[in-house]
């Protein structure tokens, strides 16, 4: 075969996807490299803090190298009778360090995450007594690639859909929950490979409380799959297009920055956003306690937001926002913190959702779905439940004024 033309082949399949039929006559498409790295970058985006994008570009890259097709299916063409679940990491602030270094100390192996990754649903799918046919994203940023490398694994699609459609600090705060569907049975796998399934739990926060006090005891580290769901319930149960949202705006800031446009202004128009802030980071207090990340942020202005700062509570993600003293964003919208020059999340080597002081830094927000809009949205992830004394107001009234 002509040599252009292999090249032409190759280049057409990075930028054309692919829609087949299963042999059960599901309608599923095959994404190509070009939309999984879209993907990556805009989940990115979408999990309201810090995050680096590229350690799951490389890892499904090599997937791709090594033969693994990426399958992704729609809520609407998943099955009733289908069985989806959620698997991602769960941190533990504060570890255990006695337990590490003892781990150490006994030559304890460390499985692989791919290891454990898999672990964790044929443990859940043990338990049910049923096969797992899609995997949905449990959180945006890393637990995407997660959802991606397990599915691929597996030889099963991807659910165009989440659970949270950001990421959130603590499990019970998830759609399926505000949709009466609760995160139970629950299977954990230490780094070590302990087994644990959390078979019946009085309510999501003792899920949340159980989890993370088995994270921290495992030196800050442990893989979960949650809330098992049908195709009925996810109909209603998880945010539809949740990873094509994903795919737009990684697609729509690196079209920007390739034709010399402004990202930031790509993005807000993609997302129906709001520019709130630019500014350089002067302030990243962080304190690691109970399992999660705190810190205090501030900013200084830069640009048309000279003279002002903005300051932002994070909890692992960005939860308020501040701007000169006054109420500016709050969750459940979401609060993004981008690089003002390429669109994508602001990358940091500290804890979780840490700004690095100095870092030029865009922050946009954007209403959140409507049903962390709902009273037991606010509930969830609303100010009051990070200890704060007033009450919910969409972005959309805080602009406004």
């Amino acid at each position: 075969m002509n040599k252009k033309i292999i090249i032409f082949l190759v280049a057409l399949s990075m930028i054309a996807s692919i829609e087949v039929n299963s042999d059960d006559g599901l309608k599923i498409k095959v994404l190509n490299e070009t939309e999984l790295t879209d993907m990556l970058r805009g989940s990115c985006i979408q999990s309201t803090r810090s995050c680096d994008a590229n350690p799951s570009i490389k890892l499904i890259k090599e997937a791709i190298k090594s033969g693994k097709k990426f399958k992704m299916i729609s809520v609407d063409d998943f099955p009733n009778d289908g069985i989806v679940v959620a698997v991602q990491g769960i941190g533990g602030g504060g570890p255990w360090e006695h337990v590490i270094e003892r781990t150490k100390s006994q030559g304890l192996e460390v499985l692989p995450d791919s290891e454990r990754n898999n672990m964790v649903v044929d443990l859940i799918s043990d338990f049910l007594g049923k096969e797992v046919t899609a995997i949905i994203r449990s959180e945006a940023a890393e637990a995407t690639a997660t959802a991606l490398l397990v599915a691929a694994e597996r030889n099963i699609p991807i659910l165009d859909a989440g659970i949270t459609g950001r990421a959130v600090p603590e499990v019970q705060q998830s759609i399926p929950w505000i949709s009466g569907i609760a995160s139970i049975p629950t299977a954990i796998v230490s780094p070590w490979g302990d087994e644990i399934i959390i078979k019946h739990a009085i309510d999501e926060y003792r899920v949340e409380d159980i989890s993370r006090a088995i994270a921290v005891a495992s030196g800050g580290d442990a893989v979960i799959t949650m809330t098992p769901m049908n195709g009925d319930q996810i109909k209603y149960a998880a945010l539809k297009n949740n990873l094509s949202d994903a795919i737009k705006y990684g697609k729509v800031t690196r079209e920007a920055v390739e034709s010399d446009k402004d990202p930031i202004d790509a993005l807000v128009s993609a997302s129906s956003g709001f520019l709130l802030f630019n500014g350089l980071v002067i302030k990243s207090d962080e304190n690691g306690d109970r399992g999660f990340n705190w810190i205090d942020v501030e900013l200084s202005g830069t640009g048309d937001f000279s003279g002002s700062t903005y300051k932002i509570f994070v909890k692992n993600e960005n939860i308020i926002g501040w701007l000169d003293g006054e109420l500016d964003a709050m969750s459940p919208d979401y609060i993004y913190n981008l690089d003002p020059n390429t669109g994508q999340s602001i990358n940091s080597n500290a804890g979780i959702g840490s700004y690095p002081i100095g870092k030029e830094v865009a922050i946009i927000g954007v209403p959140s779905a409507y049903q962390w809009r709902s009273k037991m949205g606010i509930e969830l992830m609303g100010p009051k439940h990070f200890g704060f004394e007033f009450d919910f107001v969409p972005i959309e009234e805080l602009q406004a004024n």
